[in-house]
């Protein structure tokens, strides 16, 4: 995924310098993934290259996986928080388009973190794996839209397709297993924004049936 804006009150100097060790690690972590590979990495090498003891990895991460994945617990809490919060009148494709607007173009970083994945595939089935709690959270949204259950195949199903569709774009912007041309951060907003306006007009008319 892209970077999400998520601007909020300036925090405390000891705060700040929590999130400063934090990233500190996220980022020695990530270069030497992309160097050394994700598997031959230890996590006291991590410890050095990040200049703090093993033990202070602990204070911040779990593992490895949970590193190298830390962005996306972050981007899951942003949408539901959205979901759970959009207005009456609102539908879950109205907060996805807000969520998408918030979406800034992948820096370096994002980059590294994408190749790093795509290039082992254990790795690829644990982020898609990831990606899975998203769909039970759009199907839910998406009933309340029904005013019916979130076991309801057609709202499952709708969001299955929002996920895939986030997927797809994002593995094609990265150059990742589509092989295809590489499209741009603002085509890759477009594409999403066409795909989420075409499930509006398949929502609306069941809403209307």
């Amino acid at each position: 995924m892209s970077s999400l804006d998520t601007s909020t009150a300036k925090p405390g100097l000891r705060e700040r310098k929590k999130q400063q060790t934090r990233d500190a690690i996220a980022r020695a972590a990530l270069r030497l993934f992309a160097e050394r590979g994700y598997d031959e990495t230890t996590l006291a090498e991590i410890a050095e290259a990040a200049d703090v003891a093993p033990r202070t990895i602990f204070a911040y991460f779990e593992s490895k996986e949970d590193i190298l994945f830390s962005d996306e617990g972050g981007y899951l809490n942003e949408l539901k928080r959205m979901l759970d919060g959009r207005p009456a009148g609102t539908t879950t494709v109205d907060a996805l388009r807000e969520f998408v607007a918030c979406m800034k173009s992948p820096d370096e970083d994002d980059k590294l973190r994408k190749k790093v994945i795509m290039a082992n595939p254990g790795l690829q089935m644990k982020m898609r794996a990831r990606h899975v709690q998203l769909e039970p959270m759009l199907a839910e949204s998406i009933a309340r839209d029904l005013g019916t259950g979130p076991d309801d195949i057609r709202a499952l199903l709708i969001a299955a397709s929002m996920t895939a569709a986030f997927e797809s774009v994002s593995d094609r912007f990265f150059q990742a297993e589509s092989g295809g041309e590489p499209i741009t951060h603002a085509q890759s907003m477009a594409i999403l924004d066409e795909v989420l306006e075409f499930l509006r007009g398949g929502l609306e008319a069941i809403q209307h049936e």
